[in-house]
């Protein structure tokens, strides 16, 4: 069969999808006549999309019902974020990507990047850069497993980080405090400190409704900041506070997506 660019073979994927009401990846790269890794990258990416998810070995399609139409636009205010902050890195810059599902979406926006090096305490986040095809350099912390952030926390992670410099690091909020700076439930903030203290920019990429989120603990405070990846949908008086505390705050285009 004669190979298919990117868009092409991912409609096809979806075709067979909704056809066979699964998809394994072995079965798609003879169909498709491309690897394993670039069908996984596909799949990755439609997942992110909200098009289907992905499962052992392939991918299932999405449930049906209003949850799915919630979960695909919340999808794509994190994906259009997620290219946004994907502009500010440049080839071989050594970065830190944090564990959550808005700085995953970063992942499939590397592919054009060359040279990376990437540290992270994320699994999914190491497996996914492992599959890329342009083959960034794939750090991990290590450390102690922490059920609540699926991510590794702890000491060792800490003195992993301290070994290295690194150009920036991007990290999600569970929440957005106007005076304190991104909050979390996790009462673990020590590592996300360190990944702030090892880099020259930090940037968190955040949807702008987390600025209506009560949370408790203060993870980096605005001082610690040096970038807010948010979406349109921020209020304009909300968006010039942030600034006045010395964090530049760049806005995807979402408004359209109908968030």
């Amino acid at each position: 069969m004669q190979k298919r660019n990117t868009q092409q073979r991912r409609r096809a994927i979806i075709d067979r999808l909704h056809e066979h009401r699964e998809v394994m990846v072995d079965e798609l790269a003879k169909l498709l006549a491309t690897s394993e890794v670039t069908i996984r990258k596909d799949l990755t990416e439609l997942e992110n999309n909200g098009l289907l998810l992905r499962k052992f070995g392939g991918a299932v399609p999405l449930p049906q019902g209003s949850s799915e139409l919630s979960s695909e636009k919340l999808s794509a205010r994190k994906i259009a974020i997620a290219k946004v902050a994907a502009t500010l890195i440049k080839d071989h810059n050594r970065i830190i990507i944090d564990s959550g599902s808005t700085t995953a979406a970063l992942i499939p926006e590397l592919a054009s990047k060359i040279g990376l090096v990437v540290m992270t305490n994320s699994l999914h986040v190491a497996n996914s850069l492992l599959e890329s095809e342009n083959e960034p350099k794939v750090l991990m912390t290590g450390g102690t497993w922490d059920p609540q952030s699926h991510a590794f926390q702890g000491k060792m992670a800490e003195q992993v980080l301290r070994a290295y410099n690194f150009d920036q690091t991007f990290i999600g909020a569970a929440g957005l405090d106007l005076q304190k700076g991104t909050t979390t439930f996790n009462e673990l903030t020590q590592l996300s400190q360190v990944m702030a203290e090892v880099s020259n920019d930090v940037i968190v990429l955040a949807e702008s409704e987390k600025l209506q989120r009560k949370i408790p603990n203060v993870e980096l405070p605005w001082l610690a900041i040096s970038i807010l990846v948010t979406d349109d949908l921020i209020a304009d008086s909300d968006k010039k506070h942030i600034e006045k505390q010395g964090v530049k705050v760049i806005c995807a285009q979402t408004k359209r997506i109908g968030a």
